[in-house]
């Protein structure tokens, strides 16, 4: 692959650095380094920006690396949408474990000594949740999508606008605030998981208690 090599001998040209053409083009600077270092590789709609900013054509920036990229962006684009279907999956099974939790509690009067191994299942299936989550942001942030019109547009291959206001809003908060953010979704996620569970619970105890 020689378009990292193309996109850092034209950005030298220009005299610009990493974080000018970053915010020439709507993405941010680690995007551009991990294109001049060949981690990533640009969408089409970059690449015709790129083109632009440079005055060059775009196959000049791509000459015979196009194959290759249209496969990277595929592969990403397939994994990140396995990796959310896990996600969800184990999600719905957490929260089904929580319910069988419930019951052993409320219904069967169960102990909490005895229910220990549901817990531990309950925690697993989050923990298996969580770190599918970790590998999708991941994915997102190596090519640089962050609202759900980029993610979905990313998914299906189609060009990735990122010069809309909410691109720009999403991309001006800070990383460890996006993390806070993650987490806090994610414990709300388990805590509406244990309300359901503890009513569902409930609604058996009276129904059949």
């Amino acid at each position: 692959m020689e378009i990292g090599k193309r996109i850092k001998e034209h950005r030298a040209e220009t005299g610009m650095s990493q974080d000018d053409l970053a915010a020439r083009i709507y993405v941010s600077r680690q995007t551009i380094s991990s294109w001049e270092n060949d981690k990533t590789y640009p969408d089409v709609q970059s690449l015709l920006l790129l083109s632009n900013v440079f005055g060059v054509s775009t196959d000049d920036l791509i000459k015979g690396d196009v194959e290759t990229m249209a496969e990277t962006v595929h592969n990403d684009a397939n994994l990140m949408l396995c990796l959310t279907g896990t996600m969800l999956a184990f999600l719905v099974l957490e929260v089904l474990a929580v319910v069988w939790m419930a019951v052993q509690l409320c219904v069967w009067d169960w102990s909490l000594e005895q229910t220990v191994p549901t817990v531990v299942l309950a925690l697993v299936l989050w923990g298996i949740a969580m770190f599918a989550a970790v590998w999708v942001e991941r994915i997102k942030k190596r090519n640089d999508v962050v609202t759900y019109q980029e993610i979905l547009a990313f998914s299906k291959g189609e060009p990735i606008d990122r010069t809309t206001e909410r691109s720009r809003r999403e991309r001006m908060i800070p990383r460890w605030m996006r993390f806070i953010r993650a987490t806090g979704t994610a414990l709300i996620a388990a805590a509406i998981g244990g309300f359901v569970g503890y009513n569902i619970a409930s609604i058996v105890d009276t129904l059949f208690g």
